[in-house]
């Protein structure tokens, strides 16, 4: 090998991938039947109208503007200070894209094909579901829904109009990891029954007011509002800090981490949701205006696979190695074979190891680009299954993190040390509760002014997608104002 395993590690781990949402627009339900296909032919260049565009957007506005077979026509946000923001990117193009504010006025344009969206969480189903029923193709950042409930319905409308609808988690298109996750499914390692999705990325606090958020000049409250209450939020700021308001946001296992669970439940090769699941944490260690937990360990299990999730948002005083010699863990995942095991530590790179630590096989490679071209390639063919992150799969992986959440949100406060029944013979979940506790005493955790959860262990029928628990069924539905309802099929 031209380099070392030490120097490849050393170099994959400080590698991480990182996907921030963005703010938004807004619309009205739109026809209930198929429309017409787009106008755009296998030649034809498509046309394309970015909706949020104060985070993530941006990379949605760059990607397709880098797109040869693209063109951006329109960007789309409440607030306006968003498209000033971009000006001087459009400054050279032969047509600068327009500005519009209401998403609802992107729909009866004849001249988009595709809708890329970048908005709050919150935003992201209904937004699909009328774009496609206004006969464009979606593009959603992840998660794709708000809710377990959301996917499905968004995943029938799909099917039903024959749009094209990917869900935005780049790696699934990135080459390394496409031949990684083939290596973990290959045997090359063994069976992979175990596998882990880390989030170590800290979040500081977001302060503690009593006022709302004071709004940006021109800002449309009520479009940037939707489907949420027209109340604007107790905090210090509007924008980006929504994540972590459960009235908009999944906070990190719903922001972060729907990438590592993508990845990991890919792995494991599972496309239904889990049939037992249960969440440990809380929003520890500071006081503030949100209400989403920043430190949670969640469970996933199926009948012969288990996936574990680790997010923290404090401070990360020492290196977290889950036991390996690889280095230290960031953002990624491992998947645990009888013979070996892969750690996948950014969006485009892994590495393969035996239990004796001498390296099998790495992979190095990929870019962003490609995930979003393998949409035209899919609208091309009109094609779901050439879709590397069809709205199903993103449904099954947002849905993950929506059911992590429920658990929590339905738990009661117990003492540092309280562990969930699920798993608990397995020492890959031994492991992590003994990281994750040591983690917290690092960050001088004050248990008795900020609360430890244990969630309620939740039994799931893959089927039906439903809990055995009426209240925590009855969580896996929003609630939609009136004129924002989620169109049903």
């Amino acid at each position: 090998m031209p380099v070392t395993r030490r120097d490849f590690v050393e170099t994959a781990f400080a590698l991480a991938g990182a996907a921030l949402t963005g703010a938004i627009g807004s619309g009205p339900a739109a026809a209930a039947e198929p429309a017409a296909p787009s106008s755009a032919g296998s030649s034809d260049t498509l046309r394309v109208a970015v909706v949020g565009t104060n985070s993530r957007g941006a990379e949605h506005i760059e990607q397709w503007m880098a797109n040869p077979d693209a063109e951006l026509v329109a960007i789309c946000d409440c607030d306006p200070a968003a498209f000033g923001k971009h000006e001087k990117t459009f400054q050279d193009l032969k047509r600068k894209p327009a500005y519009e504010k209401d998403f609802r006025k992107l729909l009866d344009r004849k001249d988009i094909d595709v809708v890329s969206i970048a908005t709050p969480n919150h935003w992201h189903a209904l937004m699909t579901i009328w774009a496609m029923q206004a006969g464009k193709d979606v593009y959603i950042e992840k998660p794709c829904s708000f809710t377990v409930d959301e996917g499905r319905v968004m995943t029938q409308w799909a099917r039903k109009l024959g749009r094209m609808c990917q869900m935005g988690a780049q790696s699934r298109s990135m080459t390394a990891m496409r031949e990684a996750i083939d290596y973990v499914q290959s045997g090359e390692i063994g069976a992979v029954k175990v596998a882990h999705a880390v989030c170590y990325k800290r979040r500081p606090s977001i302060g503690l007011v009593d006022t709302p958020a004071p709004l940006p000049p021109g800002l449309d409250f009520n479009l940037w509002a939707g489907p949420a209450p027209d109340v604007v939020p107790i905090r210090q700021k509007l924008h980006y800090d929504w994540h972590w308001n459960n009235q908009t946001g999944n906070g990190d296992l719903g922001n972060q981490n729907p990438h590592e669970l993508d990845k990991g439940r890919w792995g494991l090769g599972k496309q239904e949701l889990p049939k037992r699941v249960v969440s440990l944490g809380g929003r520890l260690g500071y006081i503030d205006n949100g209400n989403v937990a920043n430190s949670q360990v969640t469970l996933f299990q199926w009948d012969d696979a288990l996936l574990i999730s680790d997010v923290r948002g404090l401070e990360m005083k020492s290196p977290v190695t889950m036991g390996l010699k690889t280095g230290p863990l960031r953002v990624g995942n491992i998947w645990w074979g009888t013979k070996g095991y892969v750690v996948a530590p950014s969006y485009s790179s892994g590495i393969a190891f035996d239990y004796d630590g001498n390296v099998l096989n790495w992979w190095k490679g990929g870019k962003s680009q490609a995930h979003f071209a393998n949409l035209v390639t899919a609208i091309r063919s009109r094609n779901y299954t050439d879709l590397n992150l069809d709205i199903e799969d993103g449904h099954f992986s947002s849905a993950l993190a929506h059911l992590g959440n429920v658990s929590w949100r339905l738990g009661e406060s117990v003492p540092l040390g309280t562990r969930p029944a699920l798993a608990s013979d397995d020492p890959r979940v031994t492991t992590t509760f003994d990281s994750f506790e040591s983690h917290l005493r690092e960050n001088n955790v004050d248990f008795g002014a900020t609360k430890l959860s244990l969630g309620r262990e939740l039994t799931i029928d893959p089927l039906t997608e439903k809990a055995s628990d009426p209240a925590a069924t009855a969580l896996f539905t929003g609630t939609y104002r009136k004129g924002f309802e989620l169109p049903r099929v």
